[in-house]
């Protein structure tokens, strides 16, 4: 299946974050410290949309081959796993009747090593990197809270440029919703999926996963 137009369009929302956070960084040079090998946020818990994943899983599989790629999807399996038992252990509290937002606080203060991080703390697919590393150093706001890196030199309270990231949140949910749309897939709510950066990499995305119509 050839996806290569939603690619374009999602890479053009990469392109535009990219700007911001250049503009961001020239004007506030010693407020963002990302620098190379500075690997704080391949420590965070996030998940993808749809159309994330699809390219992540698409360069990935681009880039690997062989025992290399095996012993990356093996890291990615054993990382999955921890999360979804994360996931299941949040799940329960909130039913067991925990407060929700404190919940998904501790969750997002959680560690956990990203499977994409090599061993000499340098991204293996620094180029192809999901949008929230990609704005991890700057000022963002999700839901009206504001977030920055807590080894960033922007003060707590001042005010900054501050990318708004419902916005792109909903621009990548348009374009997975464009996408399977455009596969014809029997799952309508398919573009709702969100999928850590770990089931990106081990996750087969074929036509039965997807699930597209197949003709007869």
């Amino acid at each position: 299946m050839n996806l290569d137009k939603h690619f374009v369009k999602y890479e053009a929302v990469v392109n535009m974050v990219d700007q911001v956070f250049d503009r961001v960084k020239k004007e506030y040079p010693k407020e963002v410290f990302c620098r190379e090998k500075c690997s704080d946020c391949c420590y965070a818990i996030f998940d993808l949309t749809l159309i994330e994943a699809l390219y992540l899983n698409h360069k990935f599989n681009e880039k690997f081959s062989g025992k290399e790629k095996a012993d990356l999807i093996a890291i990615a399996d054993k990382t999955d796993r921890a999360l979804a038992k994360m996931k299941r252990d949040a799940y329960k509290k909130v039913k067991d009747g925990a407060d929700q937002l404190e919940i998904v606080g501790k969750m997002s203060q959680e560690r956990v090593r990203c499977p994409l991080l090599g061993e000499n703390d340098l991204c293996l697919m620094y180029e192809h990197r999901p949008i929230t590393c990609r704005v991890y150093g700057i000022p963002t706001s999700t839901a009206g809270a504001s977030h920055i890196c807590g080894r960033t030199n922007f003060v707590q309270g001042k005010a900054y440029p501050t990318l708004n990231m419902d916005k792109i949140y909903t621009q990548l949910q348009l374009l997975s919703a464009e996408l399977v749309k455009d596969i014809n897939s029997t799952n309508i709510r398919m573009h709702e999926l969100l999928i850590p950066v770990s089931m990106a990499m081990v996750t087969l995305f074929n036509d039965e996963f997807l699930g597209v119509k197949k003709d007869g």
